[in-house]
């Protein structure tokens, strides 16, 4: 099957002025093939997973329960919600909720990924409770957010006379956790969160998995689009292995002062995948020790940007300001719908150039003007080209990515599957919330607040 493919063409010599060159590259391939192998060796949990029938399985056992709903709510956050998120809209007609049910066939879909009271119940008012599947996402059941919309979601269930069991769904750590407890006593189903594997690498996981095959998406053919790509990214052979190449061209810009990746997708149904990267690129990089515990505070800012919209707020900089960005676009090569527009005013030609002409080739022309005026101003920009959305395309981008940070975190000598900068945020906040066993440092906190300077217009 076609493939996604990745166009490096504009951060080298000579389409850029001062880009980088074959011989710098080279002079990695070595250490490259040495990374490679020993991200094989380590085996990270992600890298198996398209080869484990247990997790696609189990979720497979659940299809008509699922699919039965009128709708499911995933109540989840981070990684527990972003893959969700960019699978539904890189996979589903963008207006998928609003279909009658003759035409979509399957539940909605809807993920509440914040505490936004207004954003939380404006969420609630569009679901039946009678008629919901509550899929609950967090490994520790901990997860303030998560929880908190959890208990939300169960005083409504219970308001309505109606079953837990019935209507909640957990995927959280297959052994312990508050989840499991309260599963194990009430009878509610579970599916596993792997140990292993973290939240931002978890989409290929029950995590991402069950949403996606309740709106009908193909589970086995994400699969097989990861597996696929398997097999590119763990090539040594550094110029044949797309995530190992991206990373090393990302970790040399890095090098250069480059300290910004802006990833553009010209596509609203590719425009999640940018979110769900930030988070992968931010958590898994941004870190103050390295390896050896040195502090180095290192970590590339990554941007989302969607094109046409941003070229009106952002490329402007992006052609004129610093020289701290390096740019992916995400090109779709053949849309699912197409509209061609009407030849109206001829006799304006501001306008009639456009008659007869089709939104999409105007997009993509629009992509191909961006990338020309970049690549003019001397920007690094490189492109990821999706044939077509469909489950194997996504999955092959979900999984070179995933590999594709690991890599560099590797060059950068951090550990890419820690995030020890969120923790004190979240054990403040249990201590701002009054949980048991947090009091002294609630009480740190408040001294703290008081005697720092204020500074309030």
């Amino acid at each position: 099957m076609k493939g996604i493919k990745f166009d490096f063409s504009n951060v080298f010599q000579p389409n850029i002025e001062n880009g980088l060159n074959e011989d710098e590259i080279n002079q990695y391939k070595d250490i490259i093939g040495e990374i490679v192998n020993k991200i094989i060796e380590e085996n990270p949990g992600f890298l198996s997973l398209p080869f484990t029938r247990v997790y696609i399985d189990r979720v497979l056992d659940l299809k008509n329960w699922v699919q039965s709903f009128e709708s499911v709510v995933v109540l989840g956050i981070g990684g527990s919600a972003l893959g969700n998120q960019a699978l539904q809209v890189a996979l589903n007609p963008l207006n998928y909720n609003v279909l009658p049910r003759e035409i979509r066939k399957t539940p909605k879909i809807f993920i509440i990924d914040n505490i936004d009271p207004d954003f939380v119940a404006s969420n609630l008012d569009q679901i039946d409770p009678r008629t919901t599947l509550f899929n609950v996402i967090s490994k520790s059941g901990t997860t303030a957010e998560a929880m908190a919309n959890y208990l939300v979601a169960r005083g409504i269930v219970e308001s309505y006379g109606l079953d837990p069991k019935s209507h909640f769904l957990f995927t959280t750590d297959p052994q312990r956790g508050v989840l499991k407890k309260i599963a194990e006593e009430e009878g509610i189903r579970t599916l596993d969160i792997p140990p292993h594997i973290g939240g931002r690498f978890s989409v290929l996981t029950p995590v991402g998995l069950l949403s996606a095959l309740a709106s009908g998406i193909d589970i086995i053919d994400l699969y097989n689009g990861a597996k696929d790509m398997h097999k590119k990214v763990t090539n040594p052979n550094l110029w044949e292995n797309p995530a190992a190449l991206n990373a090393l061209i990302h970790y040399l810009y890095y090098q250069r002062g480059y300290n910004i990746s802006v990833m553009m997708a010209y596509s609203n149904k590719l425009f999640l995948l940018a979110d769900w990267y930030r988070q992968l690129w931010a958590e898994s990089l941004g870190k103050k020790y390295n390896v050896n515990g040195e502090v180095v505070n290192v970590g590339q800012t990554p941007i989302k940007a969607l094109g046409t919209t941003d070229q009106h707020s952002q490329v402007q900089l992006y052609n004129e300001g610093p020289y701290d960005k390096i740019i992916t676009f995400l090109q779709l090569e053949n849309f699912q719908r197409n509209i061609v527009i009407p030849k109206i005013h001829d006799n304006f030609s501001e306008l009639s150039y456009l008659g007869g002409k089709s939104l999409s080739t105007l997009l993509n022309a629009e992509l191909a003007a961006t990338e020309y005026a970049l690549t003019h101003n001397n920007r690094p920009n490189l492109k990821v080209i999706f044939p077509q959305t469909n489950p194997y395309n996504i999955g092959q981008f979900f999984f070179s990515y995933e590999f594709q940070t690991v890599v560099m975190g590797k060059l950068l000598e951090i550990n890419p599957y820690d995030q020890p900068g969120v923790e004190l945020g979240k054990k403040v906040t249990f201590a701002l919330m009054n949980r048991l066993g947090y009091e002294e440092l609630r009480d740190n906190v408040e001294k703290q607040t008081k005697s720092k300077k204020q500074v309030i217009i």
